[in-house]
């Protein structure tokens, strides 16, 4: 069983026992959080929202914050000697999805 959640505008499609990154949230680490913008759940049986499911809640353990990989921002300006080169790490969470639970029909 599968489910594609929306989370402050980016989608993801969640298995269970499935770890993934998702932007960062001030929830602590080993709480559970819940995630009720359920676009789809699939498997045996599929169901479609439209745009939502109404009832249908994935469950997730939050882990740690991690940090993505360095992105390297290049500004540069022809013939002026104007060459600046940083780098930048988004911060992730890390969750861990544990159930998700469908309304029975």
């Amino acid at each position: 069983m599968y489910a594609i959640i929306r989370d402050r505008g980016q989608q993801y499609r969640v298995e269970p026992g499935q770890t993934l990154q998702i932007a960062l949230t001030d929830a602590e680490d080993g709480s559970t959080i819940e995630f009720n913008e359920v676009l789809m759940v699939g498997g045996s049986d599929t169901l479609v929202g439209s745009p939502l499911i109404s009832g249908a809640v994935v469950k997730a353990t939050v882990g740690e914050v991690v940090k993505g990989e360095k992105i390297i921002v290049f500004r540069y300006k022809a013939k002026a000697r104007y060459r600046r080169r940083t780098g930048h790490r988004q911060k992730y969470t890390e969750i861990t999805i544990n159930d998700i639970v469908v309304p029975s029909k």
